[in-house]
């Protein structure tokens, strides 16, 4: 089994999950967008609990928030096509409030770390963001040269998991690692992940969409 295949039986696996309150939630005039919007909201909540996160206990809980408000994702999508409700603007609002709530929660992360001596991790946490942001966006621009770019390990639903496992498992160990190192090693470990995997896909993506274009030359007889 590949990792794609892999990745998509888990993903019919929520929609199975899913679908019962999402046609619950059609019935009484719910929209996507709406489910995209409460998406962002909690994921702001959470942004705003690891900026000001007095101990690892609220870090633990942050992620939790995370994982939670990020099935909003899936489910706008989904409602979107059982519903018949999906449209253009909706699709580019959902992909806008995905950089949003992905923009937040890492900003407040290293935020978090640099206001609590955390300089390394916090740099740590930037390159990560960087990563994030660069493979969403040559996706983007990509698909807007019309080219097909979806290659590559570390893509949204991924790296939110990573980090949401990450401050969660934080959160519930610190209190039997905080004698023998930093528990928010914890939490920063998924961020080196994040920010090697994630250039690194934005990297095959690059070459990716490059022997797109010198293929199409080939075939246009260009040299």
């Amino acid at each position: 089994m590949t990792f794609q295949s892999f990745r998509n039986s888990i993903q019919h696996g929520v929609y199975r999950i899913i679908d019962p309150p999402v046609r619950g939630l059609l019935r009484i005039g719910a929209t996507p967008n709406m489910m995209t919007t409460v998406g962002l909201l909690g994921n702001l909540a959470a942004a705003a609990m690891i900026a000001f996160a007095t101990d690892t206990s609220m870090l633990g809980w942050a992620g939790a928030v995370i994982l939670l408000f990020s099935i909003f994702d899936m489910v706008d999508g989904y409602m979107a096509r059982t519903g018949h409700l999906e449209s253009e603007f909706g699709a580019f609002y959902d992909s806008v409030l995905d950089r949003y709530c992905e923009l937040a929660t890492l900003a407040a992360l290293a935020y978090h770390f640099m206001q609590t001596g955390r300089e390394p991790f916090a740099l740590v946490t930037f390159l990560s963001l960087i990563g994030s942001i660069m493979v969403s966006y040559i996706r983007a621009r990509a698909e807007g040269l019309g080219k097909e770019c979806k290659v590559g390990l570390m893509q949204r639903p991924e790296r939110v998991v990573v980090t949401s496992l990450g401050l969660m498992l934080c959160g519930a160990l610190a209190p039997y690692v905080a004698a023998s190192f930093d528990p928010e090693w914890i939490a920063a470990v998924p961020q080196m992940l994040i920010a090697i995997l994630a250039n690194g896909t934005a990297v095959v993506r690059i070459l990716h969409v490059r022997a797109q274009m010198d293929n199409r030359q080939v075939r246009d007889g260009q040299p």
